[in-house]
């Protein structure tokens, strides 16, 4: 898959997508990069640590989040992404449900989407990914309180399986699409973990695949940790990620995640 300039071969090699939250109010480091030298600082050194996507973020989408005008996530995104492009050579993909910062974020230089709620928050972002022929990660996110499971893994692919077919009904390449499982996101505890356990079942639908688990409360519920203690954790769920065929892994720490993706690999290769 081409993103940006940069060749990925997903089907032998896993690669790190750095996180960089440009938010006030993530709940990991909410504040912490919002400023232009020391967000390019930040991307240098994951970049140096192993990273080879930088995911741009200008909402926040933790549990409780005050949602953003699409025109202040802009204001927020796009001139962080222009000035990484003026200085690094890394593929940038843009957080976002909206198709407007969507457009915005890859006139200004971004090469793929990140979109959390899979085609299915805006009618009018798979159209988007089809004009400009990028690459786009579609998540599995559903309203848990509405529409419960009926059976977990199964609802999942399915609902993973209507984002696809939003996306090709509207042009966009097969090629050009990877899935998410979306823990965190329309789960409990139970079935985060157990969503987990079973990642490698995602793979019969065709699509690379990205795990984002990075500090989750998944993590934190299950060792009873805070967020800023919760390395450990992400690390095992990196590990078994890579094991069950994931190909990128979201992530805040970026050379321990980095490294323990390298081990893993070489393990599997012997």
């Amino acid at each position: 898959m081409l993103i940006g300039s940069k060749e990925f071969d997903f089907e032998k090699n896993a690669y790190i997508m750095g996180i960089l939250n440009v938010t006030p109010d993530s709940f990991s480091d909410g504040g912490k990069w919002n400023e232009i030298d020391k967000a390019l600082k930040r991307v240098e050194q994951m970049i140096e640590d192993g990273a080879s996507i930088i995911d741009i973020g200008g909402e926040s989408t933790r549990p409780g989040y005050v949602p953003v005008k699409p025109e202040e996530e802009v204001e927020r995104i796009a001139p962080f992404i222009e000035k990484i492009c003026e200085n690094f050579s890394v593929a940038i993909s843009v957080d976002t449900y909206k198709a407007y910062v969507a457009e915005c974020a890859i006139k200004a230089g971004a090469h793929m989407v990140n979109d959390i709620w899979g085609f299915k928050g805006d009618d009018e972002m798979a159209k988007i990914v089809a004009k400009y022929n990028v690459p786009c990660c579609i998540m599995h996110n559903r309203d848990n309180k509405l529409r419960p499971y009926n059976d977990l893994i199964e609802d999942v692919i399915s609902d993973l399986k209507g984002s696809i077919n939003l996306g090709l009904s509207a042009g966009v390449l097969k090629e050009n699409i990877i899935l998410d499982p979306g823990i965190g996101f329309g789960k409990t505890l139970e079935d985060n973990l157990k969503l987990m356990n079973n990642l490698e079942k995602l793979g019969k639908l065709g699509c690379p695949v990205l795990l984002g688990t990075s500090r989750k409360s998944m993590i934190g519920l299950t060792l009873d940790l805070p967020v800023e203690d919760r390395l450990e954790g992400t690390l095992a769920t990196t590990v078994l990620g890579i094991m069950k065929g994931c190909s990128i892994v979201r992530v805040h720490d970026v050379k321990e995640n980095y490294r323990a993706l390298k081990m893993t690999k070489a393990i599997m290769e012997t």
